[in-house]
């Protein structure tokens, strides 16, 4: 019965927030290669466009635990339409900035419509999952963002190519393309997403009883009482939200750069992005793969931290290794191990959180997290005109990783064990 019931939300659930995931991550990494052209077609400095980057991350970090909170009261299903429409809207809108304030804006504007979404949904998995089964959840979604990076690579370097179409720049097709899909998955999700496990039309009576034991279960022993903003001054909570930035910090410091760095391998637009496609796929292995052997074990630590301090490894060699080819095997292997132990990190909080507490503490956690995401749009770019070292911002990001994974171990068996 549980398994059974177990394969089958997986089936039913995660594919549609998986698919919503992949819009907005596409959404949140088209400004990558809408840079290639739109830096010099609107008169940026590269420090400019690492503001303006940034800025998306203000906004989101402004509004991600009230958005939470919001979720938690109104329900995931109307939610997450409202977040789909407005941010699609916006990132249409980004193809119509014509101004360094415009940019500014609707980038800030972006993160505030989008927040809320990934932590609502760890938080949405927590009502359909057992503790055991999460970090296969999580890691099942979270696959999304490797399709979405896979997608916008390959559909990127097309898109810029398509540079004069119906009398519009490439870049500019760049955010149409990618706004517009969002905007249509509203009215989906308000169809397709149950609002809780009883609403499912596709689970029985039978198994909705197993699910709902197992998911009491999984809950005992941890503190129900206090509201949701005392989540926000647990001790764990602000540790866990100061060791998570090294995480994002990587990823997009990786992430918005890579086609940046590949393009100077003398590569066309086309190429640049078929050539990202690679790294992203790694991601996916891994997501698929770590959490599934994490399973096996009972404690599962090891497979938040190893990942971390081999994606700083690779990081370094991949500034120090000679040749354009080993350079690139080095950044793959360093994206899939930045990405594949957040699963296993997701799991941590439930232990000790539940309910609008769980709500606010995911928001918390992911929204200071993503801070990162500011940080590697303004420090590593300033390191790099600096010092003029392509190894230094990759020494700085190693070891903000690097950090990170050993503060996830400080934290679990000091705290979180106990």
């Amino acid at each position: 019965m549980g398994d059974t019931t177990v394969r089958q939300v997986m089936r039913r659930l995660v594919p549609l927030l998986g698919l919503i995931y992949m819009v907005a991550y596409i959404d949140r990494q088209n400004i990558a290669y809408a840079k290639l052209q739109m830096v010099s077609a609107l008169g940026l400095s590269e420090a400019a466009y690492g503001l303006g980057a940034g800025l998306f991350f203000l906004g989101y970090f402004l509004f991600e635990v009230p958005s939470n909170l919001l979720l938690e009261r109104v329900g995931a299903r109307a939610w997450f339409a409202r977040i789909m429409a407005s941010w699609g809207v916006v990132t249409v809108l980004l193809a119509f900035a014509h101004s360094e304030g415009a940019f500014y804006l609707l980038r800030f504007l972006l993160g505030l419509c989008e927040a809320g979404f990934f932590p609502g949904v760890l938080y949405v998995l927590t009502l359909w999952f057992p503790q055991e089964h999460r970090a296969r959840a999580v890691g099942a979604f979270m696959l999304s963002s490797a399709v979405a990076n896979a997608v916008g690579a390959a559909i990127g370097g097309l898109l810029l190519d398509q540079n004069g179409t119906l009398g519009l720049a490439g870049w500019q097709w760049v955010f149409i393309a990618t706004g517009v899909p969002a905007i249509l998955l509203a009215p989906v999700t308000l169809l397709l997403l149950p609002k809780a496990p009883e609403h499912a039309r596709w689970l029985n009576e039978a198994q909705k009883k197993w699910l709902a034991a197992a998911l009491a279960q999984s809950a005992e022993g941890v503190a129900h009482e206090g509201s949701a903003w005392r989540a926000l001054a647990d001790r764990r909570v602000l540790l866990l939200c100061l060791v998570y930035i090294g995480y994002p910090l990587a990823a997009y410091g990786l992430s918005y750069w890579l086609p940046t760095i590949v393009k100077g391998f003398g590569v066309s637009n086309t190429a640049n992005g078929l050539l990202n496609v690679i790294p992203w796929t790694l991601v996916a292995i891994a997501l698929w793969g770590v959490p599934r052997h994490a399973a096996r074990y009972a404690d599962q630590t090891w497979h938040a931290v190893g990942p971390a301090l081999l994606g700083s490894l690779f990081l370094v060699l991949s500034v120090v290794v000679p040749g354009a080819a080993t350079k690139f095997v080095m950044l793959s292997l360093a994206a899939a191990a930045i990405f594949a132990g957040q699963p296993v990190f997701w799991t941590l909080p439930p232990r000790f959180l539940v309910g609008a507490q769980a709500a606010a503490g995911f928001a918390a956690i992911n929204s200071v997290g993503n801070l990162g995401g500011l940080i590697a749009q303004t420090v590593v770019p300033t390191i790099h005109d600096r010092t003029g070292s392509n190894l230094a911002p990759m020494l700085f990001l190693a070891a903000c990783l690097a950090a990170a994974g050993l503060g996830v171990l400080a934290i679990e068996r000091r705290m979180l064990r106990r």
